[in-house]
């Protein structure tokens, strides 16, 4: 089957039009419909539907889609392979972890990694959905659990716990639970139980639930937790390591506590080479056990 022709109905597919497949490939309109119509030709098959307000995909439209993506996807993790040298760090690094770590943890210690690799461009996407690392959807992910995903390289980072805190400002005005019996005149703040999360938090809260709570706050993720306990709306159900980060953040009930959660790294096997992924990599590592020497100075391990 022709390459260029292939790159070609791809071009057009992702663009949904003749004309804008045409701009990006820097070919006239005309050209392009010839490729479409010799393709189509080759395989004795109807690629596209024709209508006034673009190209639609027919069934075997999709399939070979499917196909040329799946090919664009092994090509660009190719040419990364090839652009990574062997001594710099530079070019795009699509990192995906959840919106709580994402935004609590690891955000705030990437200034150090662009310090470190000013040439490096990382693209941080926040999902609770398991992104399909294999299929190149990101490059490298943080999770809350062991990837099941096939073909990848994973190594478990540390161990999370889920605890209760509230803000130093909220007990100025408000007494320190002593007992999980004491929520009954506290209002709980935690992720909803429709949102994507860690079973061992989802367990806690309903846990946490049969002492008949004052008042519920609800909220999606992990950073609308903190954001309800910093305002002084009540007690928080978080991940452990937001009391690094937040100072003002005070823990109750120290004996309630979800069971350990695991945090792991991974990325495609083909990958294994990437200088990007070995910075990444190492920095996640390097940063944790700064924490970990933090935490014994403080006297909190």
């Amino acid at each position: 089957m022709d390459w260029d022709k292939l790159r070609i109905f791809h071009a057009v597919a992702d663009a949904g039009s003749l004309t804008h497949a045409g701009d990006k490939l820097n070919l006239s309109q005309s050209a392009v419909s010839r490729q479409i119509r010799a393709l189509e030709e080759a395989l004795d098959a109807t690629l596209f539907h024709r209508h006034a307000r673009g190209l639609i995909l027919t069934e075997q439209g999709e399939l070979l889609f499917d196909a040329t993506s799946s090919m664009s996807k092994r090509l660009d993790a190719a040419a990364a392979r090839i652009r990574d040298s062997e001594e710099e760090v530079f070019g795009e690094l699509r990192v995906t972890t959840t919106f709580g770590f994402g935004t609590l943890w690891l955000a705030p210690r990437l200034p150090k990694l662009y310090e470190k690799y000013p040439d490096l461009k990382i693209d941080l996407m926040l999902e609770e959905r398991v992104l399909d690392l294999p299929m190149r959807e990101a490059d490298v992910a943080i999770r809350m659990k062991e990837p099941s995903q096939a073909d990848l390289i994973r190594k478990r980072l540390m161990t999370i716990r889920m605890q209760l805190f509230v803000s130093a400002g909220y007990l100025k005005t408000h007494d320190a639970p002593t007992t999980p019996a004491d929520f009954s005149q506290h209002r709980l703040i935690c992720q909803s139980a429709s949102a994507a999360q860690v079973g061992a938090g989802a367990s806690l809260v309903v846990q946490l639930m049969e002492n008949a709570p004052a008042s519920l706050l609800t909220v999606n993720n992990y950073f609308g937790v903190l954001q309800g306990v910093l305002h002084n709306l009540g007690i928080g159900v978080l991940p452990d390591y937001v009391a690094q980060e937040v100072p003002d953040l005070v823990r109750v009930l120290p004996e309630v506590e979800s069971s350990d959660v695991p945090v792991y790294l991974a990325y495609p096997e083909e990958l294994r080479h990437s200088q990007r992924i070995a910075a990444f990599r190492d920095f996640v590592q390097e940063e944790i056990v700064a924490s970990r020497k933090q935490l014994k100075m403080q006297g909190k391990t």
